[in-house]
């Protein structure tokens, strides 16, 4: 890694799904060397070879050409991949990097003294990736070093990270730890599980009295997006200034009924469960049959009267 120009390097992206296929396309469309590292029997090899990538390997095989790898597969599987296919493969001086920080702040991967270990992790899908790439549109995203050995660690991110299309103004400085704790609370208790359950609580209410299920969907989540959007731009003092009036009242009203100091324990006792290891070890010993059953489970979160109304309006 030392005194190369990172358009001389080999990167590795070991794995093709959402995100890593986003960044595979963003890097090589960028005209860095991108190889793939995918399982012999992945389904992904075929997608990836519909989008032109020729350099198809098992991981273990892109991990010994490459200067930088970047860990693109499910966060649950690092730490056996890494034990079997990585650790005794990579190359002196190789940058490691990753799209969360679980693995390195959870110790469930303990890189060699000699690498450089990075962290970018986009505010987006990897769909939102490659299309605001190709669009040339801004994308946000989490950057920090957690080992630099080589001296360059911190150019090598910022180089990646406009590659993939995120440019300097777009990157906010954080930790391993950080990123890592923050990102699965707030996937668990606010954007992805408790909004879920928020959604459904409230198209229950609506419909147990008289509502019909289309217009309970449409008052509770359909215009998610448009308040999401208000917040964004002008924060939540400005979204509840561009709301109306009975809006404004009800939400002052109610809102501390609903999410009350018993909910805010609730969650931090979430939290405690993620900053203490304990849930990232649960994670990490998931099997394929646990997923399955993780997906069978999930479908408890909503109903099927909902996603009919879901379906009824989706573009």
């Amino acid at each position: 890694m030392r005194g190369k120009d990172l358009h001389s390097k080999i990167i590795a992206i070991l794995g093709y799904g959402s995100q890593g296929r986003a960044i595979a396309l963003n890097l090589r469309d960028s005209g860095y060397d991108v190889v793939m590292g995918l399982r012999s029997r992945s389904g992904s090899r075929r997608i990836a070879q519909k989008d032109g990538f020729i350099q198809i390997h098992t991981v273990s095989r892109a991990v010994a050409k490459s200067d930088i790898v970047c860990f693109a597969f499910p966060d649950h599987l690092h730490g056996r991949v890494y034990k079997k296919d990585i650790e005794k493969y990579l190359s002196p001086n190789s940058t490691l990097w990753f799209l969360h920080g679980m693995s390195i702040h959870f110790r469930f991967i303990v890189p060699p003294e000699n690498c450089d270990v990075i962290l970018i992790a986009p505010h987006a899908p990897g769909a939102a990736v490659r299309e605001k790439y190709l669009s040339k549109s801004s994308l946000s995203a989490f950057y920090a070093v957690h080992r630099d050995s080589s001296g360059r660690a911190l150019k090598t991110t910022f180089e990646l990270a406009r590659a993939v299309g995120i440019n300097r103004r777009g990157l906010a400085p954080t930790s391993f730890e950080a990123e890592a704790v923050g990102d699965l609370f707030g996937e668990q208790a606010v954007l992805c599980g408790g909004m879920a359950a928020l959604i459904k609580s409230g198209f229950e209410v609506l419909v147990e009295n008289g509502i019909p299920p289309e217009n309970a969907y449409l008052e509770v989540a359909y215009q998610l997006d448009l308040i999401i959007d208000l917040i964004k731009q002008y924060g939540i003092e400005g979204m509840f200034k561009r709301i109306s009036v009975a809006a404004r009242y009800g939400s002052l009203l109610s809102g501390p009924k609903i999410i009350d100091e018993s909910v805010k324990k609730r969650m931090a006792r979430v939290y405690r469960e993620i900053q203490s290891g304990r849930f990232p070890r649960k994670l990490n010993r998931l099997e394929s049959a646990d997923i399955l059953r993780i997906n069978r489970e999930l479908k408890s979160l909503s109903s099927p009267l909902l996603e009919r109304a879901i379906k009824r309006f989706s573009d």
